[in-house]
């Protein structure tokens, strides 16, 4: 039997709730290099971590201030990102994007 739109998205919110299939999503997004992408996965992680109120209170930002940062037209700066990363338990790093081979 198939799955309607809404069973996969609220299968998808559950699965967002463990933190390591979070940290994967969200990893994915980046690598897309889409903006867009990359706010959905947000948006998505902050449904999965019990809605925009919550996290924005981890967060400490104002709720609509997530609401616009998140958005489709949004803009986070590198500071309110970091400051969204952390209210979810989740942090940016940087990798080497090739292997460094030994000389």
């Amino acid at each position: 039997m198939a799955r309607k739109t809404g069973d996969w998205h609220e299968y998808h919110i559950e699965w967002l709730k463990d933190e390591i299939n979070a940290a994967e999503y969200l990893n994915a997004a980046l690598e897309d290099g889409d903006r867009d992408g990359l706010l959905l996965a947000l948006r998505n992680i902050a449904e999965a971590q019990g809605g925009m109120a919550t996290v924005a209170e981890k967060a400490h930002v104002k709720r609509e201030s997530l609401y616009r940062m998140l958005s489709t037209r949004g803009n986070p700066a590198l500071s309110n990102l970091l400051s969204i990363l952390h209210g979810m338990g989740l942090k940016m790093t940087i990798q080497l994007e090739k292997a460094v081979t030994a000389s």
